[in-house]
Parts: structure tokens; sequence; C-alpha cells
């Protein structure tokens, strides 16, 4: 699902991921669990404010977010 994120952004776009919106609500980002890159994509496992855990994706040559709830 496309989404809105909030990020930090030092040297690179997307470096650090603060919150998004979620079914229109908008989720701040406790922790990164893991991130890491893919050819055209940076990812990040978050667990939010209220202790959900997503799967964040940045498509680089779409400049799009998506995201993925994962359940534990």
């Amino acid at each position: 699902m496309e989404i809105k994120v909030k990020c930090y952004s030092g040297y690179v776009y997307a470096e650090e991921p603060r919150s998004f919106v979620w079914q229109g609500k908008e989720l701040g980002i406790k922790s990164i669990e893991k991130a890491w890159q893919e050819p055209g994509k940076r990812l990040f496992r978050v667990v939010t404010q209220d202790g959900k855990l997503f799967e964040l994706c940045y498509n680089e040559a779409d400049d799009r977010w998506s995201a993925v709830e994962l359940i534990l």
C-alpha cells in the first residue's frame, strides 16, 4: 500500500523514517529493527509507538513509499 512518510534525510534521502500515515492515522516510529538496501530500494523494519511491526520500502525509481504490516 502506498503511504506518506516523514523521514530524516542527511547525506541521502530516506536515511531514517520517523513517522508515516497508515489507514488515515499518523504513526510515530519507536525503533528501527533493521535497515537494508536492495537494487533501487531502501527497506526498513520498524516498530511503531503503539507496538506494531511494519516493513517500509522506499522505491527510488518511482519516488514512492509502501508499507506492509507484519503480524508477530
